[in-house]
């Protein structure tokens, strides 16, 4: 069960690189569920729920670049409570 959710905005050359594919792959990995997606400003928004630890797993792998195809410059994060936990990891 989900015990942290945490909204990560990703900032850098994070878009038509596979970047919301391979943050997918790394979610389903780590066991959470959420959302990837673009936004207008050209970062990408990332919805991450599970444990804390796995939770904190996707966060360092953020800042640690992330997918070899992209350039992460900046990665802000802000926990969140949702009314409704998403069932799986998807891309939008």
């Amino acid at each position: 069960m989900a015990d942290r959710s945490c909204t990560i905005r990703v900032y850098g050359m994070v878009q038509g690189v596979g970047f919301r594919y391979y943050t997918q792959q790394q979610a389903q990995t780590l066991g959470l569920t959420g959302h990837a997606r673009n936004l207008p400003d050209g970062s990408v928004e990332v919805l991450a729920c599970g444990n804390e630890q796995q939770v904190g797993s996707l966060i360092s792998w953020l800042q640690a670049g992330g997918p070899h195809s992209a350039r992460v410059d900046n990665v802000l994060t802000e926990l969140c409570q949702l009314t409704k936990l998403p069932d799986s990891f998807t891309t939008g």
